[in-house]
């Protein structure tokens, strides 16, 4: 085994395409001599290497010069023979065959002269025959050296290899298997292939055995003691990849993936460089946002477009997103330096022609607001600017209300008093019957939203969703960061659930909602099914290569104040009402008196001067009649 091993190490080191050259030159040559012998007789041995006959010299040099040339302009020689497939083997045939017919068309004129007395059908006989005995010699060559690399590759007995299983036995796994053979930097050690397709369980693909389809994963993982599973299917359908997924995150192996062919296009040579961890998002079960881009694209092109809170995760996505749709100008108002100023880079970077404005203010600061909308006259603006984090804002309720409520009516006074089309405050889901601080000033905000529309020509509207994967301060960074340290990884409840997407599908969707608006409504997000926080921890822990309570402990923390067990999206008295896009619904407006809304604001302001966060609260949940205060809500959380 171990010989068999070092031959193919040898092989793949020593054969080079010089090697290919001069075997091939000696296999024509061979050829050439074989076919002479087995169609007239052993003389013609004799007369070539004896007698030294010139006329069958000059046809032995003109068949190897015509091969020789034919194969190296056909790119024979800038193939890797250790990763060939069919194609490359097709290619060699039709070089060879190309060069037959040349040898053939050297035969007719050679037998107009008088150099030869060889009949003109003798002449075509060999070369026929030269041409097949020389391509069984050129095929049987690369072959046997294929398959001496291979076997030893396969049957290396380096302990060092992680074990390897691949899923799917199409084109890319070819690809991926080929990557592995000839990349010494992929240290695997690949056992077999899994593929749905019946007609190929237990059979040999690209040498390897295909065990079963996706229900025999984890048997085979066990079996084999597999280290590392490859998902090698870029073609497939959301809802069949997250299947697979999930049948390997309940596997002990570290499971990754090559991303979909849109991916994967700029560069297929190298497929290992494709291959990526699997992310959490990839777990969700969410089909792919499908826009309506070229109604998107006549609300934001030409357009000057505001987007508050610029630098933050739905934010930043935000004006990517918006970036695309070539706005006159886009304007990023940021409090936080260091976010706005990476943003603006990225932006510069990758849309040069984007006639792009960073502005550093505080949506607080009410003149600062009045000088940027006369300066700048936005036309639609996006308010993402908000103190988002719950455990904060329970224990910092004057700040919650100074950034989130009067920092909303500071922009929505500004879009209205300078006539601007449309304002789109960015919502959650904490909004609805809110139980802490966070969600009762963000409830605020939406009533905030709907009393401008009641006296303003601007369009004002809110768009409610859940929690946002990788957002900063969001669960999924927490958890990356516990795991890295360690552990424990915290959860607050065992059956807490939240509902879940994707920055980018956040901004997309929040972009189309904008398109449906007229004015006063809620836009609500259809946010999936809801996923329980413990079993997002487990995912997160497998897929980081840990075995979870084992590697990495994961501790019950138990309900924060303010905290729900389940999150919703509508309140009672919001109807449901559903849009031209599947994932976007909209709530029947209810709209506040604007001059009862800026009494209450008076009132806030005067309760925040006493900086008593009790009073503070208690003045909150006289506003918003569906607060619930946290000591309220948790004698009933569990």
């Amino acid at each position: 085994m171990f010989g068999i091993e070092l031959t193919g190490g040898i092989i793949l080191k020593i054969i080079k395409t010089p090697v290919f050259f001069i075997v091939d030159v000696i296999f024509v040559a061979m050829g050439f001599v074989l076919s002479e012998m087995l169609l007239f007789s052993v003389s013609k041995f004799n007369s070539l290497f004896v007698s030294m006959d010139y006329q069958l010299i000059l046809n032995l040099l003109f068949s190897v010069f015509a091969y020789m040339i034919i194969m190296s302009i056909g790119g024979i020689y800038r193939n890797s023979w250790f990763n060939a497939g069919l194609n490359e083997y097709i290619r060699l045939a039709f070089c060879v065959f190309l060069s037959m017919l040349v040898n053939i068309i050297f035969s007719l004129i050679l037998s107009k002269t008088k150099l030869t007395s060889t009949s003109v059908g003798d002449m075509i006989k060999a070369d026929i025959l030269t041409t097949i005995i020389s391509l069984m010699l050129l095929a049987g060559f690369r072959l046997s050296a294929k398959i001496i690399y291979d076997t030893g590759a396969k049957n290396s007995p380096d302990r060092d290899k992680k074990k390897l299983l691949i899923i799917g036995a199409g084109q890319a796994c070819h690809m991926l298997i080929s990557d592995i053979k000839v990349n010494e930097n992929l240290n695997y050690n690949i056992v077999g292939i899994i593929d749905d397709n019946p007609s190929l369980r237990n059979m040999n693909v690209y040498g390897y055995r295909v065990f079963g389809n996706r229900h025999d994963i984890i048997n085979v993982c066990a079996k084999h003691d597999i280290d590392d599973i490859i998902v090698a299917i870029p073609s497939a359908k959301e809802d069949n990849l997250q299947e697979i997924l999930k049948i390997c995150s309940l596997t002990d192996c570290n499971v990754k993936m090559l991303p979909s062919i849109d991916e994967m296009l700029d560069s297929t040579k190298n497929i290992s460089k494709k291959i990526r961890k699997v992310k959490i998002e990839d777990l969700l079960e969410r089909e792919p946002v499908v826009l309506e881009n070229d109604k998107i694209a006549e609300e934001i092109s030409g357009k000057t477009i505001l987007v508050t809170g610029g630098g933050g995760s739905i934010g930043s996505e935000l004006c990517r997103q918006i970036a695309l749709f070539k706005p006159e100008k886009l304007i990023i108002l940021d409090i936080y330096e260091n976010n706005a100023y990476d943003l603006q880079n990225e932006l510069v970077r990758k849309y040069p022609e984007l006639n792009l404005v960073v502005l550093i203010a505080s949506v607080r600061d009410e003149e600062r607001l009045f000088d940027i909308f006369e300066t700048y006259k936005p036309e639609i603006i996006f308010h993402a600017a908000a103190h988002k984090h719950v455990p904060l804002m329970e224990n910092n309720p004057c700040e919650a209300i100074k950034n989130n409520v009067f920092g909303t009516y500071n922009v929505a006074k500004c879009a209205s008093r300078y006539g601007s089309k449309k304002f789109v405050m960015i919502s959650t889901d904490k909004a609805v019957n809110p139980t802490n601080v966070m969600g009762a000033t963000k409830r605020m905000c939406e009533m905030i939203v709907q009393s401008f529309q009641t006296v303003s020509k601007t369009e004002f509207v809110a768009v409610r969703f859940g929690n946002v994967l990788g957002s900063n301060g969001s669960v999924i960074p927490l958890f990356k960061r516990q795991i890295e340290q360690g552990g424990p990884v915290t959860v607050t409840h065992k059956e807490i659930t939240r509902f879940f997407m994707t920055i980018p599908e956040a901004a997309q969707l929040v972009l189309q909602a904008s398109n449906y608006a007229k004015g006063g409504e809620i836009f609500v997000l259809d946010m999936g099914k809801p996923v329980k926080i413990y079993d997002l921890a487990i995912n997160l822990i497998k897929l980081s290569g840990y075995k979870p309570n084992v590697d990495i402990d994961i501790e019950v923390t138990g309900l924060r104040p303010g905290e729900k067990l389940y999150e919703e999206l509508l309140m009672n008295e919001e109807g449901l009402t559903k849009t031209r896009h599947s994932k976007i619904f909209v709530g029947k407006p209810v709209f506040s008196d604007i001059n009862e809304i800026e009494n209450n604001l008076k009132k806030l302001e005067e309760v925040l001067k006493t900086n008593d966060n009790k009073k503070i609260v208690d003045t909150l949940k006289q506003i918003v009649p569906t607060f619930v205060a946290p000591e309220e809500f948790n004698k009933n959380a569990i």
